[in-house]
Formats: structure tokens, sequence, C-alpha cells
């Protein structure tokens, strides 16, 4: 590999006289891809931040080209050659796909701005990535994926030597994500750089070169992609060995909890038939706008369906509001937790007593049922007891998660949906999860599973079904289920 374009060298940064970075350093080569992996916390985004020139380091140098950045604008860095894609899409929704690219350095003749110019510029820019789309086209009107696409256009118009990839694949479906990994080799052999940011062991292992490791601020381990696996780096990430990311648990399934007869919803999906029993977690797999989430949410009361029945241990139920279905049974963990989850501006208290009403009397709250509520709950989840009183917003990704996962079991549930819980949190925060939905399922929980990473939904799912176009493609049991069958229907 040829020698080095961007390098960090001892970088500290403190707030309030706490450590967040320690003394790291980082070597990225030309044309290399370099994953930085690490718990939330361990100090990425102030790292990334500082290489951007957001922040500016309090000891340390980046270099890009020998050449000294830190004292530089992110405005001059960005022109030297450095771009960020950011996990939070940065777009502009009613601007077109072509002004979102040259946003900021819009190409003008005679004091006018020359949009012709510019839509063709950013057509050859995304037909040099393999995106064919009408430069025209308002950003709002793109799927995710497209969206992910034009920011990476937006980083090479930019004439970017190193592309910082802030969990690229988070909102993106398995072929979306085999599209980008395509890009991506394409920009390695054009020597341009990219350092990748992501949760996901299997992405790192298939696309990284080299692995930086971080954990509480500090440099643990770079190792060659090559010369390390799974287990060891789960270990370097944690500071504690983890013997089996998917804990195994045979035990016999109950009587059906849910029962799913000719569901449909005019759109969405149609014709959906499955049962899930008491301590079985039943998943369902699929691509990104396959019908999984419509599915689930027309299950837990937030999308009216147009025909079909639903059962919680045979009753009946009418789930015309999410209200009625949590009086039913059924407890709900959105995908978009942001905007579904939590109230960002209330403490961990007050939202893990937000969907029940056992912590008060008519119109006021008795906050001492309140507190001792959250504080059980807690408790089971692992959440910090000294962050209870905190806002939800201040905290990271797998404690908000624990937060939502807090609030929907403390209506104790017969049947918990959980719509990819593990979607933009780290490791440590995943393997408490997937230990959480382990011990949910001796406790007899029914469970519902979606999930767009083929390793989790076949390492947690006792049975799998996979979705389609809205159409029940096949109900397999986890000893038939493979990645290769899962992708083969999933595309039908």
């Amino acid at each position: 590999m040829s020698t080095s374009i961007l390098q960090a060298n001892n970088i500290s940064k403190s707030f309030s006289g706490i450590n967040v970075l320690d003394n790291v350093s980082l070597d990225l080569k030309k044309g290399e891809v370099h994953a930085i992996m690490g718990e939330n916390g361990a100090g990425k985004s102030t790292f990334m931040k500082i290489l951007i020139g957001l922040l500016k380091p309090d000891i340390g140098e980046v270099y890009l080209d020998g050449e000294v950045l830190t004292n530089k604008t992110i405005q001059q860095i960005l022109a030297k050659g450095i771009a960020m894609i950011h996990q939070e899409i940065l777009i502009v929704p009613e601007l077109s796909v072509a002004q979102n690219i040259f946003l900021g350095k819009e190409i003008h003749s005679f004091n006018w701005l020359n949009n012709k110019l510019i839509a063709e510029k950013a057509k050859a820019i995304l037909t040099s990535i393999g995106l064919d789309i009408d430069v025209n086209t308002k950003l709002k009107k793109l799927s995710i994926a497209q969206k992910q696409l034009v920011e990476i256009a937006k980083a090479i118009s930019n004439k970017a030597k190193v592309i910082i990839m802030d969990e690229p694949t988070s909102a993106l479906a398995e072929t979306e994500v085999e599209a980008l990994f395509n890009i991506i080799t394409d920009l390695k052999a054009k020597n341009i750089s990219i350092i990748y940011i992501s949760h996901k062991l299997d992405e790192v292992f298939k696309i990284a070169d080299r692995i930086t490791v971080l954990r509480d601020g500090k440099n643990i381990a770079t190792k060659n992609t090559q010369d390390t696996n799974q287990k060891e780096l789960i270990s370097l990430m944690v500071g504690r060995e983890i013997a089996d990311l998917y804990p195994k648990s045979e035990q016999k399934f109950g009587s059906n909890v849910l029962t799913v007869k000719n569901l449909n919803r005019n759109g969405s999906f149609s014709n959906i038939n499955f049962e899930i029993k008491a301590g079985e977690v039943f998943g369902l797999a699929g691509l990104i706008g396959a019908g999984r989430t419509e599915i689930a949410r027309a299950i837990a009361g937030f999308d009216k369906f147009s025909n079909g029945e639903v059962f919680i241990e045979a009753e009946k139920c009418a789930n015309k509001s999410p209200k009625q279905a949590v009086n039913e049974g059924i407890g709900y963990v959105s995908e978009d937790r942001k905007a579904f989850g939590f109230i960002p501006q209330l403490s961990v208290i007050e939202n893990i007593s937000l969907s029940i009403n056992k912590t008060g009397s008519g119109w006021f709250i008795n906050k001492k049922n309140e507190i001792s509520l959250a504080t059980e709950m807690g408790k089971k989840l692992r959440i910090d007891a000294n962050k209870l009183s905190q806002k939800v917003i201040y905290l990271s990704g797998g404690n908000q998660q624990k937060v939502v996962l807090a609030k929907v079991l403390a209506c104790q549930p017969k049947l918990l949906i959980l719509d990819e819980p593990t979607r933009g949190i780290d490791i440590g925060a995943k393997v408490e999860i997937y230990q959480l939905i382990n011990d949910l399922k001796k406790k007899g929980l029914a469970i519902l599973l979606i999930s767009s990473e083929m390793p989790e939904i076949m390492g947690l799912s006792d049975r799998i079904m996979v979705i389609a176009k809205g159409q029940q493609q096949v109900i397999l049991d986890k000893k038939d289920a493979t990645q290769e069958i899962l992708l083969q229907y999933s595309l039908n």
C-alpha cells in the first residue's frame, strides 16, 4: 500500500477537565479504507471533529500530505481535501440534487448562477459513482440510499483526498450496502482514502484494510483486518472477552401469543399470516421498503389495516390506536427512537413513566412512584442510576434505546415488537440488548424482531419470515436459514 496521506499525532482533548481523547494517533495511507471502531463514548466523534476542523486539539497535530491542518478552519480543511459524510445526512430537501452537490461552491457566469453547468457537472459526478437519477430532482424525493450517494458525490465534487464515512449503512438495505461498497472500491482505485466508522463487524471485515480501536479516549490497537477476528475486536472494544455474541437459549415454547390472519393494508402489504408463541423470537427479514415496518405498525395500532385479524392469546384485537394495542398487551419499539421513542428534553425517569398511569392519581403525578418505577426498570436494563435524572438527549444511543425499552416493558406486554433495536448503537450496548432479548424470551415473552442485519436476525430468531414487496415469501426454521437463502427470497 502507498504512503500516508493523513496523520494525526498524539491528539488530546478535554472538556471541563475530563479527558475525551488521550494521546490518540492515526496513520491513513493513500487508497486505504481504515475503520475506526469503539463503543459510544470512546472518543470517535470528537476525533473526527478534530480531523475536519470543527474542534481544535489541546495537544497534537493533524497533517494532510505533510501540511499542518490544526490551525486551519473547517472551510480551509474542506478545500484541502478532507470531507465527511455524517450519519445524520446533511441536505437541503427543497434544493435539487445538483444544487445540493454544489452547495457553497456554486458556479457563476457574469454574476449569475449557472444552473445548466452545475447540472452538467453534477450529472458527470453521479455517473462516475453509478447513480442514475435526474439531477434536477428535489432531494426530499430521494430514498435514504440515494441521499447517501449524493453526499458521496458532494465529497467527490470537493476533490476530496480523504472521505470520512460515519455509519454510512445505518439506513441501507443489503443490496444498497453492496452498491456502496462497490463505490468505495472504485474510490480506493482512484487513490482516495476512506475513514470508515461503523458498529457493524461484518461490514468492517468486508471493506476495511486496517482497523483502529478506541476505548475511553485512548488508542487500544491498530490491526490489519486479515490478522484479527470478530472475537478479538469485541474484546478490544469493550475491555473484556464476550464468549458468544448471540446468546443461545434452547427452550420449549408455550401457546400462541400473537396470531395474524390474512392481514392486508392497501399499498403496503397483503395476505400476511403467522403466529408467535410464548418464549419465541420471530424474525421479520427483507429489504428496506419491503413492508416489514408497515406490518409491525399495523399490529401495534399505529396504522389501520384494510382487512384481516390480529389475536393476542386468542382474543381478537381491534388495535384502532397505539393506546388500545398497549392495553391489549402489545409493546412496540420503533426503528426511529429519536422521532417516536422518547421525548429528548424530559429526564430518563419521566420518559420511562410516559406510557403508563401507575405513577399518579387523576391529574397528578406521584413523583415517588415515578422514581421507584424508573429505578426498578433502570436496574433491569442496566441504566446507570446516576443518569436517571438526566435528559435523555444527553445519553448515548445505547442508553437511549434502553430507556425506550424500559418505557415499553414497564407496561408488561405479552408481545414485544422490536424494529431495528440495535441500529446505531455500539457493540457493548448491542450485546446487552441481545442478552435482554434472551432473558425476556426465557420469561415467556413473545418477540417480533425486525432487523436489516442478517447475522443479527439469524443469531436471535427461532423462526424467520421473509417479506418482499409487501408479500409473505417463506417462513424458515432457524436451522434452515442462511444469508444466501434469506437474500434470495428478499429479492423476489
